[in-house]
């Protein structure tokens, strides 16, 4: 809905007071970057693999949005550097989030959509992407979905969701002095 992949049916979603249907699809979509639970990576360099939003890109500019995502650490250690040659499973699942994370901040859209995107990570791999996505995050309008809750305690604003419904809405420490399924939640995720 947000990126208008379908319209909405009722109500309306507006950016900076412009309803999104009066914005193209093209300008809308360039103004997002997502994150998604699936990576991706396409047979090419790595270089290729980040600068996919922006492919004029220096590699001043790659290395920079790569240091600032927590890929350089692992990138500059491949062969070829960002000259190496990737193909779908050249890399394990952490690099390849942190590869979808530098696109992204290469790109600095003004909004951001991360769709679990520490879900298929151990838990040292979504310390490093948690700090890639939170200077991602910093200053952009940014919608989390996420299971585990660590990943959205900072949010502004949190949704809970139940069978498609919202039953609970409030920051972090709103929310668990409610002591309702958001407060169970987390309690069950982090119980000692």
């Amino acid at each position: 809905l947000l990126m208008r992949f379908y319209d909405v049916t009722k109500g309306s979603i507006s950016i900076d007071g412009h309803p999104i249907d009066q914005i193209s699809r093209h300008s809308l979509r360039s103004s997002f970057g997502m994150v998604l639970q699936e990576t991706w990576i396409k047979n090419g360099t790595v270089r290729d693999n980040i600068n996919i939003g922006k492919p004029d890109a220096s590699d001043e500019e790659i290395i920079e949005a790569a240091k600032r995502s927590h890929s350089w650490e692992f990138i500059r250690r491949l062969p070829d550097k960002l000259d190496t040659i990737l193909k779908e499973d050249s890399l394990s699942q952490g690099e390849k989030q942190l590869l979808c994370i530098t696109r992204v901040m290469l790109c600095l859209p003004p909004m951001l959509i991360l769709d679990e995107a520490t879900s298929s990570v151990d838990t040292r791999t979504e310390i490093e992407i948690q700090k890639a996505m939170d200077n991602l995050m910093k200053g952009r309008t940014s919608f989390v979905i996420a299971h585990r809750l660590s990943t959205i305690r900072d949010a502004d604003l949190i949704l809970v969701m139940k069978d498609g419904d919202i039953i609970e809405q409030g920051n972090h420490e709103n929310l668990l002095k409610k002591n309702g399924f958001y407060a169970n939640l987390y309690n069950s995720q982090f119980a000692n």
